[in-house]
């Protein structure tokens, strides 16, 4: 009888799993939000808990359905973890198309890696990591996650749009906190006010969004939180690992970090003594540090060093001076050391570095928006900004990696927002001249002379100086825009200054350049600087164009033909002169030659996207001018 009542019980719970309502089926989604999507976020809850000034907790459960393999970047599983957070807990489950469970997570599944690169020498960085692996289409992973972390220096971001082609059915975000504690956001996108309730002396802010269909970044888009729904979020008050300070303003977040720098500047004796030999005899400020800013990047190297709050607080002066290795913020402070001892004031400084940053820095949003630590020194007239982590970079050079964009200033009374040097069309220049001959066989023999200035140099500065001479030649003979070429010699000089130029020199063959027909010979004159960039209408765009580089480029080219051939045609010249960059073209025949000049400035700027049309007939006809033929005929 037993049996009979176990087996009839068992029965009946077969058929309740049998019958459990499906989770996430895809038959549910709205198909707005399927349309040009590889994966729909399902489902977003953030639970930010601030527990007092050195502890939050973090809850995150969401679920994304992965449409196509596009998706499955997304469906894997990542969070890092170090001595100020630890992850405490991990859920996670597979369902199909139908939203069946397919496989729940298992502890064994987790991998528990180093999250450490190879500039990274000590750094206690470590990823929690999971993947189902799963490839019928569509799918759907879940994951729930909970985080504590032992300060309040770092506040997550909201960002339910992660990405490109990503929709989102549901996301929001909560914090909860003492009923007094002032939280800090900016909200970017976002319809109205958090929803605010409060409970137990406790107040709850929630933001929420729904049914967001995929973005797609334009050609030329602002940043991306202008594109989709964000909000950052600040502390007032803070603290990590026994050090408190504030963001309410630049000023005290500045005093903040100079608290972490203080007494970190002292140097071994040996050193002092080196540097006052260096500088023994020079009364110019400005060239000792040039002199001091050689002689940190004949002695170091850097290396990346995250150790808690290491990835603030930079290391001592002395350990650099020992080790000879440090990382951006070890580095500026040594240097900031070097020229303390040699009577140099200098400021510690932090910025967001990267190509194409230039837009991050939210500048009344007094927040941790940095990445990298740099260092100036005041001048009378120019002030020298000093990138520390370069070995071959000429002081005071910034480039396209912090320069045009904003840097927070340690001082003596908090920090300071300040411009670093800006790079435009005058500093950012390219002139080429090429002297070419051209086979009767249509080969095109041609000696190419170069020289880049700005940020223009950036890239081949870093081939030879971080390249062996192979793998330069290896790069020039993929990176031209033509089809069969030989780099036959190849060389380099730099010019180190404030504003360094590079000047390069090729002798490139090119096979079957000039098209033979007949008696016609067709060439293209622009052989080397060819715009390749054609755009389509896009009625829905609504966004601005920002354009961030600016520069100006001046060709000369000289082709000397074969002899017997007489001009059949050529282009017209053309002149354009826009709000958006000017240009220039015109060939000349003078006797065998054909002599090809261009000048192409382009401007840096934000316009409106009713200028879409404008800006499309811009770049279309330099398109088509770059491209343009010259046809020569054989002469009866």
């Amino acid at each position: 009888m037993k049996r009979i009542i176990c087996l009839s019980c068992l029965l009946l719970l077969m058929i309740a799993a049998g019958a459990e309502e499906p989770k996430y089926p895809v038959s549910a989604i709205p198909f707005n939000l399927i349309k040009n999507a590889y994966v729909v976020k399902r489902l977003d809850e953030t639970e930010f808990r601030i527990i007092s000034t050195d502890e939050t907790v973090l809850k995150r459960k969401y679920a994304l359905t992965v449409l196509n393999e596009n998706g499955d970047p997304y469906a894997t599983f990542v969070e890092y973890y170090d001595k100020l957070q630890q992850v405490r807990s991990i859920e996670g489950a597979l369902y199909d198309a139908a939203g069946r469970l397919v496989k729940k997570l298992k502890g064994k599944d987790i991998l528990d890696l180093s999250a450490v690169d190879d500039n990274n020498l000590i750094d206690d960085s470590r990823r929690k990591q999971h993947d189902f692996y799963y490839r019928n289409y569509p799918y759907t992973v879940e994951y729930e996650v909970e985080i504590k972390a032992n300060n309040t220096m770092f506040f997550p971001v909201w960002v339910p749009q992660e990405a490109e082609y990503m929709s989102i059915e549901q996301s929001a975000h909560t914090i909860i906190c003492d009923a007094a504690y002032e939280v800090r956001y900016r909200a970017f996108n976002y319809k109205g006010e958090p929803a605010v309730t409060s409970e137990k002396g406790k107040k709850f802010m929630r933001w929420e969004v729904r049914n967001l269909a995929s973005v797609q970044r334009p050609f030329a888009s602002p940043s991306w939180r202008e594109l989709t729904t964000m909000v950052y979020f600040a502390p007032t008050d803070f603290e990590i690992q026994g050090y408190k300070g504030s963001m309410k303003s630049w000023e005290e977040f500045g005093r903040f970090q100079a608290a972490l720098n203080s007494k970190r500047d002292q140097l071994p004796e040996k050193i002092v003594q080196a540097v006052r030999q260096l500088t023994s005899g020079v009364n110019d400020d400005i060239e000792k540090a040039r002199i001091l800013y050689q002689y940190l990047q004949k002695n170091t190297r850097y290396i990346s060093i995250q150790l808690g709050i290491g990835g603030w607080q930079p290391f001592e002066a002395a350990t650099v001076a020992e080790k000879g290795y440090g990382d951006c913020k070890a580095l500026s402070n040594y240097m900031h050391s070097l020229l303390k001892a040699a009577g140099i004031k200098s400021h510690y400084a932090l910025i967001y570095a990267g190509q194409g940053e230039e837009q991050r820095m939210i500048e009344d949003f007094p927040s941790r928006q940095f990445n990298h630590a740099i260092l100036c020194v005041p001048a009378k007239q120019d002030t020298l900004w000093l990138e520390c982590t370069s070995q071959s970079a000429p002081a005071g050079y910034m480039g396209d990696f912090t320069g045009n964009r904003k840097a927070l200033l340690i001082a003596e009374d908090g920090g300071k927002l300040v411009s670093t040097p800006r790079y435009g069309l005058r500093e950012n220049l390219l002139v080429r001249k090429i002297r070419a001959r051209v086979e009767t066989d249509g080969t095109l023999n041609m000696k190419v002379q170069t020289r880049y200035g700005g940020t223009q140099q950036d890239d081949r500065a870093a081939l030879v100086n971080q390249l062996s001479k192979e793998k330069v030649k290896k790069f020039l003979q993929q990176e031209l825009e033509l089809s069969t070429y030989e780099v036959n010699g190849f060389s380099y000089q730099e010019s180190k200054g404030l504003l360094p130029e590079l000047s390069e020199e090729l002798d490139i063959t090119v096979s079957g350049y000039a098209t033979i027909s007949g008696k016609r010979l067709f060439i293209m004159p622009n052989t080397m600087n060819r715009n390749g960039r054609r755009l389509e209408m896009d009625k829905d765009r609504t966004v601005d164009f920002v354009f961030s580089a600016e520069y100006r480029d001046e060709d000369i080219y000289e082709f000397e033909l074969p002899e017997g051939y007489e001009l059949e045609s050529k282009p017209q010249d053309v002149v354009i002169k826009t709000r958006y960059g000017n240009y220039t073209a015109s060939v000349k025949i003078e006797g065998n030659k054909i002599i090809y000049s261009r000048l192409m400035e382009k401007f840096a700027g934000r316009f409106p996207a009713a200028e879409q049309e404008a800006i499309i007939r811009f770049y279309a006809d330099i398109y088509k001018a770059d491209r343009s033929k010259v046809v020569m005929v054989k002469k009866s």
